[in-house]
């Protein structure tokens, strides 16, 4: 481990690239000190709902150095997931998160970093890291905002200037000390699209949304009845919501996808109104097998498609 770490910086981006992902930055490994206040009032305002997790490990979630011991950088991979062509989003068409429609991202962007893990102790030695696919605490979008791969927009999803923002995240953090890439600059401007359209009024203010009011949280994380004072607000989401991403102008750059496990299984696309109403287990198992949407099971999954059903526009 003797080259300069902008040598090594260049190899593992390029690899990256190799690999199949759409961007790849660099962070330093340090504390999170901007985020660590805001985190701090969303937990305290209640923003999280449910999901207690989100409180868990606070300190964790604000210093990469207590995930991996000596880590040094932080280095963010974004994976494209926009379709070649959407399922139906029609007024009376169920609706279906995009990043939903293939396979489970943590599955696929896991073995990818594997992979540029391997390369790196293959390329450079004993490297020590780990691979986080948002299935610890991470605050991914914050240290891609610190690695200039994109800016956090109104919405709270990363937006990059390239692609929009239809797309995953992964980071290594490694104790290999690298180039760091500087944050680019939030080209949101006075655009509130987002803000506007999301008919839960679920981003309260530019850039702070409170998780227990999204549509996402309510037909993944809710584990009881959805509330009844949002009913007639789901525009027939039945598992997770795109309409803050949709209505981004950032995503007229939105280019499909690479990934051929991304694409939906050849059944959900002739999905009609009754194959959602009238789901059976076998039907579930086979069509969402390695889904993400399995998250919310099929019990889940009934009620969301029975509360879009039931809501009056």
């Amino acid at each position: 481990m003797h080259a300069p770490a902008s040598y090594y910086s260049t190899r593992l981006k390029a690899k990256a690239l190799e690999l199949g992902f759409d961007v790849c930055g660099i962070a330093r490994a340090d504390f999170l000190d901007e985020e660590a206040p805001r985190l701090e009032t969303w937990l305290k305002n209640g923003m999280h709902g449910q999901m207690n997790y989100m409180a868990n490990h606070f300190d964790k979630r604000l210093d990469p150095r207590l995930l991996v011991e000596g880590a040094k950088s932080v280095v963010t991979v974004l994976l494209n997931y926009y379709p070649s062509q959407p399922l139906p989003e029609a007024e009376d068409d169920y609706k279906l998160s995009k990043y939903a429609y293939g396979e489970d991202y943590h599955f696929v962007i896991k073995d990818k970093l594997k992979d540029l893990m391997a390369f790196i102790h293959e390329e450079i030695g004993e490297v020590g890291g780990r691979a986080f696919v948002d299935s610890a605490p991470v605050m991914d979008k914050a240290w891609a905002k610190r690695s200039g791969v994109g800016w956090v927009g109104k919405h709270s999803n990363l937006i990059n200037r390239q692609m929009g923002s239809f797309f995953f995240i992964g980071e290594l953090i490694l104790d290999l000390e690298l180039e760091p890439d500087g944050p680019i600059t939030d080209y949101c401007g006075t655009c509130t699209r987002c803000l506007d359209a999301c008919p839960t009024e679920a981003i309260v203010s530019p850039y702070v949304v409170d998780g227990s009011k999204c549509i996402s949280y309510f037909t993944i994380e809710l584990k009881e009845a959805i509330p009844d004072e949002v009913r007639g607000k789901f525009d027939n989401w039945v598992f997770g919501c795109d309409i803050c991403q949709n209505v981004c102008p950032w995503n007229r750059f939105a280019r499909p996808h690479q990934t051929p496990a991304f694409d939906p299984h050849p059944d959900l696309a002739e999905f009609s109104r009754t194959d959602w109403e009238e789901i059976t287990e076998e039907v579930f198992r086979e069509v969402f097998r390695r889904s993400a949407v399995k998250r919310t099971k099929l019990d889940g999954l009934k009620r969301n498609v029975t509360f879009a059903k039931n809501s009056t526009y």
